[in-house]
């Protein structure tokens, strides 16, 4: 009768050990497979109404393309895109942005266009963690005391562009005096002081400094004191549909033959067709422009024409970019956007191959990356030489960068 108990119980044990170890293997089959099917939220906060609606779609449309080539899967896993149109509005910014992180409990976040509307997304994201990419707003606090580890950007800073064309306009001896023109708010400001840095430093002189609040399109009398002054070169600020404007009354007024236009990209980048040939012979510098022979440039820019009926440009370029960074990192950990250590250490190390050239992430998470010196021509925006290599952020800002882990 023992040694029958003593049966009775192997076996009932050898059961459960062998249910237990069923469940088990099921458990380890079912789960990669439960969390391929969860999808990532990816919450699009973006300008699809106003001045820089075009800028906001063309950067969705980067991303959808980086994305589709990448299979339609970051890391495995299927993307839902939340979208939110931010109307270039600062005061709408914290409510919008609360909800995507609060309400949509979107993983990622991308966007802005407007840096103002980037700081309130900001202030957010940094204290709820939510990863965060920036295609195209250059907020240099950004890359300086508003900087933290979830919080990485595929476009630029405002100081990058317009130092690399101080840089270029202080080596050309015939440009001694200089106007600068913008929209005041942050990108205007930092636009400029990149200018005056990279200028300044090569003994160049700003004469005047002349400001229009955002996004007002009213020039006729600052272009009036343009005239009067007669600088060598007058360096703009203005993007979307107000550059676009600020272009053809430039040329109306008869100085873009007499007082040479230059700027940052944005100047002309998107929107020459609306000008009517008003930007021809305008230089700009900056991280794209047409004419970058390379074979990754030219398969980007036939499938963006094939998939969108249209030609892409830097704000495409970088939403396309912000797809294969979220991907470098989504990679990393086979889909598991839990392991936010080692996603953002992939995203920190990631080397971009991208349509304007390969960059890299600084400690800041800003792009280091060539700027490009660039020529309107026709309906191109043709890069003419490199104006600075491997251009790194504003060093003050760099040096008020903690990244706190």
């Amino acid at each position: 009768m023992l040694r029958f108990n003593q049966v009775f119980r192997y076996l009932t044990l050898t059961a459960c050990l062998r249910s237990l170890l069923a469940l088990t293997l099921t458990f380890l089959v079912s789960a990669p497979t439960l969390a391929q099917q969860a999808k990532i939220k990816v919450g699009m906060m973006l300008p699809y109404t106003g001045t820089f609606a075009p800028l906001g779609v063309a950067i969705e449309n980067g991303f959808r393309l980086g994305l589709e080539e990448q299979g339609g899967r970051l890391g495995g896993r299927e993307v839902e895109i939340v979208k939110v149109d931010d109307e270039s509005d600062p005061a709408k910014a914290t409510d919008n942005i609360n909800r995507l992180v609060t309400r949509d409990k979107v993983d990622v976040v991308l966007g802005t266009v407007h840096s103002g509307v980037a700081a309130a997304m900001v202030r957010v994201t940094r204290e709820s963690g939510t990863l965060q990419i920036i295609p195209n707003a250059g907020l240099a606090p950004v890359s300086g005391p508003l900087c933290a580890p979830n919080i990485f950007r595929s476009s630029f800073s405002n100081w990058q562009s317009g130092y690399a064309m101080g840089v270029e306009m202080a080596a050309r001896n015939k440009v001694k005096k200089v106007i600068t023109i913008a929209w005041q708010y942050a990108a205007g400001e930092e636009s400029v002081k990149g200018f005056k840095d990279g200028y300044t430093k090569g003994g160049g002189q700003i004469a005047k400094e002349l400001w229009l609040p955002f996004p007002t399109v009213d020039f006729q009398a600052l272009l009036t004191e343009i005239a009067a002054a007669k600088p060598d070169a007058t360096y703009a600020f203005f993007a979307g549909a107000g550059a676009a404007k600020f272009l053809k009354d430039y040329d109306q007024a008869g100085l873009r033959k007499t007082i040479p236009l230059i700027g940052p990209g944005f100047l002309t980048d998107g929107i020459l067709e609306a000008t009517g040939g008003a930007a021809e012979g305008v230089e700009t510098t900056l991280h794209y422009g047409d004419g970058i022979e390379t074979p990754k440039n030219k398969a980007f820019r036939l499938a963006y024409a094939k998939t969108f009926k249209l030609q892409p440009d830097t704000y495409a370029v970088a939403g396309y970019d912000s797809a294969y960074l979220l991907g470098a990192g989504m990679k990393a950990v086979a889909g598991d956007i839990s392991k936010r250590k080692e996603l953002i250490a992939a995203m920190e190390h990631a080397s971009i191959d991208s349509p304007r050239g390969k960059w890299t992430m600084s400690r800041a998470h800003n792009p280091i990356q060539d700027h490009y010196l660039r020529k309107v021509i026709g309906m191109e925006n043709r890069v003419t030489s490199v104006a600075v290599r491997q251009l790194d952020d504003d060093p003050a800002m760099i040096a008020a960068c903690k990244m706190g882990r």
